[in-house]
């Protein structure tokens, strides 16, 4: 007797719900796709209890034809397709024909439909997968779907479903999405008589955002549009300053279809490299277009998971649109203190509460000689010189008589008067050319942005970009640190100028963060701001390996030093208002654009160390060491094997941060091992951010206001000024309108 038997329509049906209907947002999801499909201009979803009991999916699309509305209840019934060749050019939503007789077979469901506006259409009701009813029925052009009591009949899947707010969480998140995909299509979403969504169908994309995450949110999306031979992008990417803890917010759309794909995501999380804190991730709105024969859908039951054909392509096509647009966006967040209330939306995440950046830039500067790194203190360097602040032409403001968090310009504390004495040798202009008129005015923006030659050509010259230490570098240093050892009153203060200005002085023998006269003292162009050029831009991204940029970036903010604020917030302004930099986050940039170039070519700047480091692993940490041992090569550091499982570290290079060289390896070690499949770029990278972070000051370390002017200076002249290397701000910006805000000058 024949034990293999066909099972009958009904029950196929039930276990190819188990695939289709995983929950109540799937049965949503197929008939929505559906109404899209149609060509629908309007879609209504109603649920209730989040979609257990009900589900109210109702269009103004084609509708069906008499004889299709029993057909469309059949397994693998579709109008979508019709050959195999159309199986690799999908262009639709849906395309197999399990969706209608899966949800049927597991619910009580009944279906209006016409294809006109005669009023006359067709009602066709179904339990558990059998006809009940079919039969004619006054009805508008377009179709209503009811889903009743879904999982009636198979209480097992009906036990596994969630509380009613996850259910919901579900369906609103996918209807957040489509509407996101679907502009043009007029979206309203219910739950319980209460409206979630309503969107326009204007096609303004940026009005859906809105709507689902706010006007707040909205205000700080930038536009995106990119295109090449196979492939077009489109949509809207958050500034950094706005984040989210997970990757919900990541939203791709692939000819219509939203989907989950590693790889776009890994693109754009690599275009905001630095960016972004880190555990923290932005917010993209993207539709990506490309030929249906280039993307296969045919994956999964969801359809959510997609095959690229070129997926490398692509995902370097997105990076590099994103980065070229990221970098053409001024970054400095607004932090005004009387911004409004968030508003809660489908993604319910802690982010960051900082407003959208102005977009004015370019602020002229009032020209009174500046400070320049290269020259020698003149003998009138500790005279203390007066600035009075913007507008103010008495003296009536005085100085607090107590000890106060903000310091003066000088760095330390006005009943130390030798604390003005605080100046590097190498970061101060001869008094003579100075205009004492302007001087005296009100403070005066500092240089910014400089051309720097030397990096154009790195690739070329990269053993001329490494530090020289000359005897009139060491000269400088020594000077400035004695000079910062003997102008605090307390050894301990003492101490912290001293350790500041070793840093800052050191930085400064660097030639590619070198602050040029001819950046700010020329005679034409703006003044206030020095644009960085493309050739800047194309040598950065090949020290990175990354394509090289033809957009423009932002000039950084002509600012002038107020003073410092707990010992780690410098205070600038300027005529669009008051700025706050995080002086440890500033160096911390300038250093890690300096070690990034530094480590492309390593091993010509390597020292041989007298008395080795010796490190000692396990044997298999051991055996993971001589399988990458290349890689530190690349980077510098010599090891050598001492036995099983110890090694000695022969070389490094010499520019590592003074006295942390040992600490640094250990780090540097320790990422090789964890890393699962590291290459000679990452390893670059991971090492310019560990060294970037040891040699940089550190809060709470006072500097003077010359050593503050000189890290201003040298940050406008970084390719990107705007984050540290771990993704968080450098400059936060008050506006002035910010300002009179809060002191109710205005209202």
């Amino acid at each position: 007797m024949a034990v293999i038997h066909i099972l009958d329509d009904q029950l196929a049906n039930q276990i190819a719900a188990g695939e289709v209907v995983e929950r109540p947002a799937s049965v949503v999801k197929e008939l929505v796709e559906n109404a899209i499909d149609a060509g629908s201009s309007r879609i209504d979803i109603v649920v209730e209890e989040g979609g257990l009991q009900l589900i109210q999916v109702k269009d103004n699309g084609a509708g069906m034809a008499e004889d299709d509305v029993e057909t469309a209840f059949l397994r693998h019934a579709t109008s979508k397709i019709l050959t195999n060749r159309d199986l690799f050019s999908i262009r639709s939503l849906g395309f197999r024909g399990e969706a209608l007789p899966s949800i049927a077979a597991v619910s009580k469901l009944e279906m209006l439909t016409s294809t006109d506006n005669s009023g006359l259409g067709r009602l066709i009701q179904l339990e558990g997968g059998r006809l009940i009813k079919h039969e004619a029925a006054a009805a508008m052009q377009g179709t209503m779907f009811m889903v009743r009591e879904l999982f009636y009949n198979t209480p097992a899947r009906l036990k596994y479903m969630k509380s009613i707010q996850t259910e919901l969480g579900h369906v609103s998140d996918l209807i957040y999405r489509l509407a996101l995909s679907y502009p043009n299509i007029s979206f309203t979403l219910k739950h319980n008589d209460h409206t979630l969504l309503q969107t326009l169908g204007n096609g303004d994309l940026l009005q859906v955002i809105a709507a689902i995450y706010g006007v707040h949110t909205a205000k700080q999306m930038v536009p995106i549009q990119a295109e090449q031979l196979d492939y077009n992008i489109s949509g809207y990417i958050g500034k950094p300053e706005l984040t989210r803890s997970n990757r919900n917010a990541l939203s791709w759309f692939v000819n219509g279809r939203y989907v989950r794909s590693y790889s776009l995501n890994q693109a754009a999380l690599r275009a905001y490299h630095t960016l972004l804190p880190i555990n923290r991730f932005p917010i993209i709105v993207m539709q990506v277009n490309m030929h249906p024969t280039l993307v296969d859908v045919n994956v999964h039951p969801s359809k959510m998971e997609v095959r690229f054909s070129k997926e490398a392509e692509l995902a370097d096509f997105i990076e590099k649109s994103l980065r070229q647009e990221l970098v053409s966006e001024p970054l400095i967040p607004r932090a005004a203190s009387n911004e409004k209330a968030k508003v809660k939306t489908f993604v319910e995440q802690e982010q960051w509460s900082w407003a959208a950046a102005t977009d004015e830039r370019g602020v002229p500067i009032i020209s009174r000689g500046a400070l320049v790194p290269n020259q020698q203190a003149s003998s009138h360097a500790g005279e203390e010189v007066e600035r009075r602040p913007s507008g103010s032409n008495d003296g009536s403001i005085k100085e607090p008589t107590q000890s106060s968090a903000v310091h003066d310009h000088s760095g330390a504390d006005k009943s130390d008067p030798s604390a003005a004495n605080v100046m590097p040798a190498k970061a101060v202009e001869p008094q003579s050319e100075r205009d004492e008129s302007a001087a005296w005015s009100k403070p005066q923006p500092l240089p910014t942005r400089a051309v720097r030659e030397e990096r154009q050509g790195y690739g070329d010259n990269a053993a001329d970009a490494l530090p020289s230490h000359t005897s009139t570098g060491q000269e400088a240093l020594t000077s400035l640190q004695d000079k910062a050892g003997t102008a605090c009153s307390s050894p301990r203060e003492g101490d912290r100028h001293h350790e500041a200005a070793s840093q800052i002085s050191a930085s400064q023998e660097r030639p590619q963060t070198s602050v040029r006269p001819s950046s700010y003292v020329g005679s034409s162009g703006d003044r206030g701001t020095v644009n960085r050029d493309k050739a800047q831009v194309a040598s950065w991204n090949r020290v990175l390996d990354k394509p090289a940029s033809d957009v423009s970036l932002p000039p950084f903010p002509a600012l002038s030093l107020i003073g410092q604020l707990h010992g780690t917030y410098l205070i600038c302004g300027n005529e669009e208002g008051l700025y706050l930099i995080d002086q440890h986050a500033a160096h911390e940039r300038i250093n890690y654009e300096y070690y990034v170039e530094a480590f492309g070519k390593p091993i010509e700047a390597s020292q041989e160390l007298f008395i080795p480091i010796t490190l000692e692993y396990t044997p298999s940490e051991a055996d993971r060491i001589r399988e990458r041992m290349h890689l530190l090569e690349q980077v510098g550091i010599v090891l050598e094997p001492f036995g099983a499982q110890t090694f000695l570290i022969r070389s490094h290079p010499y520019w590592f941060p003074s006295g942390e060289e040992e600490a640094l390896i250990h780090e540097m070690m320790e990422w090789v091992l964890k890393e699962k499949s590291p290459d000679i770029r990452t390893m670059r990278e991971a090492s310019a951010i560990m060294c970037s972070c040891k040699a940089s000051i550190k809060a709470n370390q006072r500097i003077s206001d010359a050593e503050a002017e000189t890290l201003i200076a040298r940050l406008g002249a970084c390719h990107q000024p705007y984050t540290c290397p771990h993704g968080r701000p450098i400059v936060v910006k008050f506006t002035t309108y910010d300002l009179e805000k809060m002191f109710k000058r205005v209202m």
